[in-house]
């Protein structure tokens, strides 16, 4: 199940007892359409008032047409969530599990915009790209992120391979662009933060490096408001699919 959402009114995208996430949703209308409880599960979390262009998400359900069933959970659901395709994979794959590779953009603007509210964050002081971009090359050659994980993450490990990482700036438009084969929760807005910090020239390149050394997060930047950051794509062997 191929899905976009505006975050902006869910509690992130997985089920928790309060408040209301993007998960929940899809599973409501699922189950009412399907006439059976039916459990999704997503390729990754995306937190509080985080959107994605592209999030990916399986289920198990026998004898639909995945287009019909498109149609009608797109008339189910609010205008925050759509479902942009269905389509039948092979009995193990596990949206989680089977991804190579995910994209993540976040966005931000430096001239105010009421048509960019929302879904970046406006940021005025001037940044020097040049030097992020320096510092994103770092990024690509590292390996342990643990300076950019929130604190108390369960996992066996915080190495991440980065495919790509790069900053573009288009007049007061700018765009982080960062792939990999996986993340930790927060990283991003977490690495985001501290390659202001580098374009602002409160962070060399030499602090930088140390940061990645720390596996500290108190030594790395803030987190970056959640209202810029977008998962773009989600990568898939072709193998997997039936049709």
């Amino acid at each position: 199940m191929d899905i976009s959402y505006r975050g902006t009114n869910f509690n992130g995208w997985q089920i928790q007892p309060n408040g209301v996430t993007v998960q929940e949703e899809i599973e409501k209308a699922l189950s009412t359409i399907l006439k059976t409880e039916t459990s999704i599960l997503g390729s990754g979390r995306t937190d509080t008032g985080v959107h994605a262009v592209q999030q990916v998400a399986h289920f198990d359900a026998e004898g639909i047409d995945p287009e019909d069933l498109t149609f009608k959970l797109n008339s189910f659901l609010g205008e925050d969530i759509s479902i942009n395709g269905i389509r039948p994979v092979k009995d193990d794959v596990s949206a989680r599990f089977e991804a190579t590779s995910r994209t993540y953009h976040y966005h931000l603007h430096q001239a105010k915009s009421p048509f960019k509210q929302g879904v970046s964050y406006y940021f005025r002081p001037e940044l020097n790209v040049e030097e992020i971009n320096a510092a994103c090359e770092i990024i690509e050659g590292w390996q342990n992120f643990e300076c950019f994980s929130k604190v108390h993450t369960e996992v066996n490990n915080f190495n991440c391979e980065i495919f790509e990482a790069k900053w573009v700036q288009d007049g007061a438009t700018h765009l982080f662009e960062i792939s990999a084969n996986r993340f930790l929760r927060g990283m991003v807005r977490a690495v985001v933060g501290t390659l202001i910090d580098v374009g602002l020239g409160k962070t060399s390149l030499d602090d930088f490096r140390e940061i990645l050394a720390s596996n500290d997060r108190r030594k790395a930047g803030r987190a970056v408001p959640a209202e810029g950051l977008f998962l773009q794509k989600v990568v898939y062997p072709k193998d997997i699919y039936l049709d």
